[in-house]
């Protein structure tokens, strides 16, 4: 399966360094009041797509942080007798030393993780 994935990112490349060698002429990019960028058209389609994504990313932003309240809200608010939310280690997962402290319900507003066991931390 690596094989696959490192075959399938050296084509990718090799595609997108193609697509940069043949679009290497000149374009001029002309903005409002008479202002011109020129630049090789490869650059151009790259800052295009790099400012596209950067406004995605940031459109996104709101919406995250609106997630991070209701989450934290969420986490903090008692529940109808008064009490938080309970804690625990899920079924069949035992705490591991480090993992101790989570499970324990001892640090408020976090959630117990499930041991870390086969992951090398």
């Amino acid at each position: 399966m690596r094989i696959l994935v490192w075959l399938f990112r050296a084509f990718l490349f090799f595609t997108l360094f193609a697509f940069a060698l043949n679009n290497l002429h000149p374009v001029t990019v002309h903005w409002f009041f008479g202002v011109q960028w020129a630049a090789p058209l490869v650059i151009v389609v790259l800052v295009a797509f790099g400012s596209g994504c950067a406004l995605g990313v940031l459109a996104m932003v709101p919406a995250w942080w609106k997630h991070r309240r209701r989450v934290h809200e969420a986490r903090s608010a008692p529940d109808a007798e008064g009490a938080l939310p309970a804690r625990s280690v899920p079924a069949g997962a035992t705490a591991s030393a480090p993992d101790a402290a989570f499970s324990a319900g001892s640090v408020p507003g976090e959630i117990a993780h499930p041991p870390r066991e086969g992951l090398g931390l």
